[in-house]
């Protein structure tokens, strides 16, 4: 029984993450590009950086530049926002923010893994406030809700 305990590879964590790192050992993480016609400049580097280190403290994978055993890259398609509800006075209440990146995962030990999926989060203001106020944090919290998604479709299997 304890021979068969040990010789099993898969970690499992709290985090989600089951990964053999007996086989995989790598991962790359391209920069992903903003390719949407709205765009709030720190975006690209805070999601990018999230990311990266989104994988540096869940999992045990060495990020490399090219020849990863796991490959993500991609680009932020879409940055938008648009009226949530409309208040009894007809005026817009609320708006919501909206950020999609389209993301290519490429599993070099098993390819049967791979995929192309668009991943969209969202967040909602009060329009008495100025998105200039507030796009900062609501763009760090959908940054974080799509690397948390993505992190879930490629190495925790959920």
């Amino acid at each position: 029984m304890v021979l068969v305990l040990t010789a099993c590879s898969v970690s499992y964590k709290f985090n989600g993450a089951s990964i053999d790192y007996s086989k995989t050992k790598t991962i790359q993480i391209n920069d992903f590009p903003i390719r949407s016609s709205y765009v709030w400049g720190p975006m690209g580097p805070m999601f990018n950086n999230q990311l990266k280190d989104q994988f540096a403290s869940h999992t045990r994978l060495e990020q490399v530049r090219r020849n990863g055993d796991l490959k993500i890259e991609g680009e932020i398609t879409q940055y938008q926002q648009r009226n949530k509800s409309v208040s009894a006075e007809g005026y817009s209440a609320q708006t919501e923010l909206s950020m999609t990146v389209n993301v290519r995962f490429t599993n070099n030990v098993n390819h049967n893994e791979d995929f192309e999926r668009q991943f969209t989060a969202t967040s909602v203001y009060e329009t008495t406030q100025s998105l200039n106020s507030v796009q900062e944090e609501l763009v760090g919290q959908m940054v974080k809700d799509l690397c948390d998604q993505i992190f879930n479709a490629t190495v925790a299997n959920w």
